[in-house]
């Protein structure tokens, strides 16, 4: 009798409080059937809210992972992963939850000899009032930074849409791009042959790399609709939406310097810096919201301050552009 696939879940945490909790607590019920959960790994990213305490008495394979300092999402993921020997690893948001049916049929699907070319898969997230986000998104393309930066998307939607596949309904299953990285499930094989999750972002379009490099390799992404989760959207960043701005920014500008041009990198650079304040500025005022303008000058004022550092990444992610974080490979692979 062939052994059952093997599944590990990591469970990156900030300060999440009660979701946590709510998250690991999903995972008790969920149907097991053609699969063998290893290990669930939280990693902690320097809590202060004791969220952590919260992980503790459930009936879980549980491992916890302190890293004493907001490292990022993707060297927590990284953290997480390192040293697994499952077959499929689960990145899962601590504000989603499981229903029982999450995991049997897409791990089934990915199972199948023909759909060996799957290297990602995500599934149906609905939020608080059980309807269906749209979460999946296209790899992001120059034009789709010049709407952002001018304004353009929201003036002519229809001529200049985001990267994110608004139009579609996420009812059927398809090939897509990218899948939402709050419910991102991965073979481990390519996970180590991508050398795992690019550090150098810290947080935002880390998946889509990830997924874009997984594409290079011949490694497909697909939305699986025959399975859903739960997720509430926006997390603990709902509160820091100036940090949320300026880390959005910071790695579109190092997205754009590792897989774009030099000279259009360095040209949506130069519109991220002169030409998108203003415009954000200007939407605020429009729509009344002082608020929104502070937090605009806000993200772009950490956004200065850090710019010799992002132009210093943005250096290493031109000239070493495959290289991520090889210490997810065993020595001598």
């Amino acid at each position: 009798m062939a052994a059952l696939p093997r599944l590990d879940i990591v469970v990156v945490n900030w300060n999440s409080g009660p979701q946590l909790r709510r998250c690991l607590e999903s995972i008790v019920p969920v149907d097991r059937t053609g699969f063998a959960l290893a290990r669930v790994v939280v990693v902690d990213n320097g809590s202060v809210d004791a969220s952590l305490a919260g992980a503790r008495g459930l009936d879980l394979p549980l491992t916890a992972i302190e890293l004493g300092l907001n490292a990022g999402f993707a060297a927590a993921c990284n953290a997480g992963a390192r040293g697994s020997t499952a077959d499929y690893v689960l990145f899962l948001n601590p504000d989603a939850a499981l229903y029982p049916d999450s995991l049997s049929a897409p791990i089934r699907f990915l199972e199948a000899p023909e759909n060996g070319e799957v290297g990602i898969l995500g599934v149906q997230l609905v939020d608080d009032r059980g309807e269906v986000s749209r979460t999946c998104a296209n790899f992001l393309r120059p034009r789709h930074v010049i709407a952002h930066t001018t304004g353009l998307n929201h003036l002519a939607p229809h001529l200049f849409p985001q990267h994110f596949m608004i139009d579609f309904d996420h009812r059927s299953s398809r090939f897509v791009d990218q899948v939402m990285g709050a419910f991102f499930l991965m073979r481990r094989k390519v996970l180590e042959a991508l050398g795992g999750w690019d550090e150098r972002f810290f947080v935002y379009l880390e998946d889509v790399d990830l997924a874009y490099r997984a594409k290079k390799h011949g490694w497909l992404s697909y939305f699986f609709a025959e399975a859903r989760a739960y997720h509430r959207g926006g997390g603990v960043s709902r509160q820091v939406k100036a940090a949320r701005l300026f880390y959005s920014l910071r790695s579109r500008i190092l997205y754009a310097f590792k897989h774009f041009h030099p000279l259009v990198a360095v040209l949506l650079l130069l519109g991220t810096l002169f030409v998108e304040p203003l415009t954000r500025l200007v939407y605020a005022a429009l729509g009344n919201s002082p608020t929104t303008g502070g937090e605009t000058l806000k993200a772009y004022w950490l956004l200065i301050r850090d710019l010799p550092f992002v132009l210093s990444l943005a250096w290493t992610l031109r000239h070493h552009a495959d290289t991520s974080a090889r210490a997810l490979r065993p020595a001598g692979r």
